[in-house]
C-alpha cells in the first residue's frame, strides 16, 4: 500500500517534476540496471556498532521511494577494506585517518549503468565531540547512500533544503524529502532490458559516455583539488566516480 500511495503521488506531480528545478539533482544520467520498479538494492552492513542504528534509519528512509527498496543485508567486506560487490552497495565505517573527509560514496559505471557501490564514513572525525551526534551521523550516512542511487546535492551553500542531500547542519537535514523521491522516480522512469536502457555504443569511447565530465580529476588528486566529484577511467567504457564529503562541508563551509 505504501508503494501504491507513493506511486500515485509521483504520477499526480509528474508535470511539476519535469519543470521543477529543485528536483534536478542527479549525479548524471547513470542508474542501476533493472527490469521492473520497485527494485531492490541491498545495503551491506560493514559498520561498527555505533553506526548500525543510523544505517537502519537510512535504509527505512530511502525505502519510502516508489521505485526502490534499500534493505540492510550482511556485509561482504570489512570496514577497513570496504571492497565493492557487484549488484549492491557495501556500507563501511572505520578510522580512515585525518584525511579531511567525513564520508565517501563511490559507484562503478559500465556505460550509463551503476554496477556496484560503496559508502565510507570516517570514524576518525565521528569519534570527536564535534561530529559524534545524531544529526551529523544521520546526515552524512543518508547523503552518501543517496549518492549511490544516482543523486547529487540540492544545494552546496550551507542553506537548508530540509534534506540530507544539502550541505546544511540543520536538524531537518537528516533524511530525504519529497524532491529526492521525485528525482529518483525521474532517474528510474525507464526500464532496462526492454527498450529504453542499456549502454549506448558510443560508450566504447569513455569521453562520450553519459555521466560525469571526462575532464574531472582522478580520486588520487582529491586532497590537492578539494573538489567534490572525481572520476577514474578504468578502461573499456568503465569508470569509478567518487563523491567526497569534506569535513568543512558538514558545516556548510565547503
Amino acid at each position: 500500500m505504501r508503494k501504491l500511495l507513493a506511486l500515485a503521488l509521483v504520477v499526480s506531480s509528474f508535470a511539476v517534476l519535469v519543470g521543477g528545478a529543485n528536483a534536478k539533482h542527479s549525479w548524471g544520467k547513470y542508474h542501476w540496471e533493472r527490469t521492473s520498479n520497485p527494485f531492490t538494492l541491498e545495503l551491506g552492513n560493514n559498520v561498527g556498532e555505533a553506526w548500525t542504528g543510523y544505517l537502519a534509519t537510512t535504509s527505512l528512509a530511502w525505502s519510502e521511494s516508489a521505485v526502490l527498496d534499500a534493505p540492510v543485508g550482511k556485509g561482504n567486506t570489512s570496514g577497513s577494506t570496504c571492497a565493492a560487490t557487484t549488484g549492491r552497495v557495501e556500507v563501511c565505517s572505520a578510522a580512515y585517518g585525518n584525511n579531511g573527509w567525513l564520508g565517501l560514496a563511490q559507484i562503478w559505471l559500465s556505460g550509463s549503468h551503476i554496477t556496484k557501490g560503496t559508502v565510507k564514513v570516517n570514524d576518525t572525525y565521528f569519534s570527536t565531540a564535534q561530529y559524534d551526534n545524531p544529526n551529523e551521523r544521520n546526515h552524512v550516512m543518508c547523503q552518501e547512500v543517496g549518492h549511490t542511487f544516482g543523486l547529487g546535492h540540492t544545494s552546496e551553500n550551507g542553506s537548508s533544503q530540509d534534506t540530507c542531500m544539502d550541505y546544511s547542519s540543520s536538524p531537518s537535514s537528516t533524511g530525504p524529502n519529497p524532491h529526492d523521491f521525485e528525482q529518483l522516480s525521474s532517474i528510474y522512469a525507464h526500464l532496462d532490458g526492454g527498450g529504453g536502457g542499456g549502454t549506448p555504443p558510443s560508450c566504447k569511447n569513455p569521453r562520450k559516455c553519459p555521466g560525469p565530465p571526462a575532464n574531472l580529476p582522478p580520486f588520487a588528486q582529491a586532497s590537492a583539488a578539494r573538489g567534490h566529484v572525481y572520476v577514474d577511467d578504468l578502461g573499456h567504457g568503465n569508470r569509478r566516480v567518487t563523491f567526497v564529503r569534506w569535513v568543512s562541508d558538514a558545516r556548510g563551509k565547503g
